[in-house]
C-alpha cells in the first residue's frame, strides 16, 4: 500500500492557486523529501494531507482512506507543522505526559518517544532550557506520541544552527530505517539531500520531479574549459578536439568541452600532441543544489515576482470574463 496519493489536488485561495493538480505518490517506508522554494505550496498540501484544508477540486489518499475523512488514519500519522508549543517552566516529559494524557495514551509511550529522540536523561530538564535543535526533537518526540505509521513533518530544520541540522538530520535517518515512512518538507534541498532517497519537487504547486534522489542527480551537467597559453592557437586546440571525437563550443575566447571532469587529464594530452600548451584548464560540476535552482528558481525575490505576475495575470482574465458575461469571476 501506498503511504500518500493524491490525484488532481489542487487548492485556490481567491486569486492565488496555490496547489495545481498535484498527483503525488509516496510510497511506504523510509523518508521521502518535500522540496519546493517557499510559498510553493508544500504546507498548504500537508494541511491538505492532514485534513487541516479542504481541496478545491481532486482528492488523495493517506494511508489507503480518503483524505476526505481524515478521522478514519489520523490516530495513524503523526505531523509537526510549524513549532509546536511547549509549555517553558515544565520540564519535557512533563509536556510529552500532558500530551499522551489528552490523548489517552500510557505512559510507556512517554518513555519509549524520550529514548528515540535522543532525550534521554535531558527530558527533566526544563524546556526553558532546551537549545532549539533539543526542542525541536522534543516537537518530533511528540508527534511521535501515536506510534504513527506516517510521520509528515513541515520544515523540521527551520532557523537550526549546523549542529541542530545535523541531530534532526540523524534523526530522521534512524526513523526510516525502523520502516516508517517520514514526508519532510523543506524549501532548501541541501537540508535534506542526506536523510533522502526520494524525493518531490513542486513550484507554485505544480509538479517538477517526482523520483530517486539518484534519478535527480543523473540530472546535473559538467564541463570543462580550456585556453591555450598563446591565443591564435585557440582554433586549432579546437580542431584537435573535434578530430578526437568531442564536441566543442567557444565562450568568451575559451574551448568549451561538455564532458564528465573526470575527463581533463586527457584533454590536456590532447592539447600537448599538437604542441600546445594550456594556461587554462578549469574544470566545472554542477551541485544536486545548482540543478534544483535551476528548476525552481535562484531566489524567493524572483519566485515571489513570477508569482505576482501570474495573480495579476488570474486577476485581469476574470475582470475581461466579467465584463464580457456580466458574470462574477465565481460563476465564470
Amino acid at each position: 500500500m501506498e503511504a500518500i496519493v493524491t490525484s488532481g489536488l489542487t487548492k485556490r485561495f481567491g486569486d492565488l492557486l496555490a496547489v495545481d493538480g498535484l498527483d503525488l505518490l509516496v510510497s511506504s517506508g523510509g523518508v521521502v523529501g518535500f522540496v519546493g522554494p517557499n510559498g510553493s505550496g508544500k504546507s498548504t498540501t500537508i494541511r491538505m494531507l492532514l485534513g487541516l484544508l479542504s481541496p478545491t477540486s481532486g482528492g488523495g489518499e493517506v494511508l489507503g482512506s480518503s483524505i476526505a475523512h481524515p478521522s478514519r488514519y489520523a490516530h495513524r500519522v503523526g505531523a509537526l507543522i510549524e513549532s509546536p508549543s511547549f509549555v517553558p517552566s515544565l520540564s519535557a516529559r512533563a509536556n510529552l505526559l500532558s500530551l499522551a494524557a489528552l490523548r489517552g495514551l500510557q505512559v510507556a509511550r512517554v518513555d519509549a518517544v524520550v529514548e528515540t529522540v535522543g532525550l534521554a536523561g535531558r527530558d527533566r530538564d526544563l524546556v526553558s532550557t532546551y537549545s532549539l535543535g533539543m526542542k525541536q526533537r522534543l516537537a518530533i518526540a511528540a508527534a511521535l506520541l501515536p506510534d504513527p505509521e506516517l510521520l509528515i513533518l513541515d520544515e523540521p530544520t527551520n532557523g537550526l544552527d549546523p549542529a541542530g541540522i545535523v541531530e534532526v538530520r540523524n534523526l530522521l535517518i534512524e526513523l526510516g530505517r525502523q520502516g516508517r515512512t517520514l514526508l519532510v518538507s523543506s524549501h532548501l534541498l541541501s537540508e535534506i539531500e542526506a536523510a533522502c532517497e526520494q524525493v518531490v519537487i513542486i513550484r507554485f504547486g505544480e509538479m517538477l520531479f517526482s523520483g530517486p534522489l539518484s534519478e535527480l542527480k543523473a540530472r546535473s551537467s559538467a564541463h570543462i574549459e580550456l585556453a591555450p597559453e598563446h591565443e591564435q592557437d585557440t582554433t586549432r586546440l579546437a580542431e584537435l578536439l573535434v578530430d578526437r571525437g568531442y564536441a566543442v563550443r567557444r565562450a568568451s575566447g575559451d574551448v568549451v568541452v561538455e564532458v564528465a571532469v573526470s575527463v581533463a587529464p586527457e584533454l590536456n594530452r590532447i592539447a600537448a600532441s599538437g604542441g600546445i600548451t594550456l594556461r587554462k584548464l578549469s574544470a566545472h560540476e554542477e551541485t544536486l543544489e545548482d540543478t534544483f535552482l535551476q528548476m525552481t528558481g535562484a531566489t524567493d525575490g524572483g519566485n515571489a515576482l513570477v508569482r505576482s505576475r501570474q495573480r495579476a495575470g488570474r486577476r485581469a482574465l476574470f475582470a475581461s470574463r466579467k465584463s464580457s458575461t456580466g458574470k462574477g469571476a465565481a460563476d465564470a
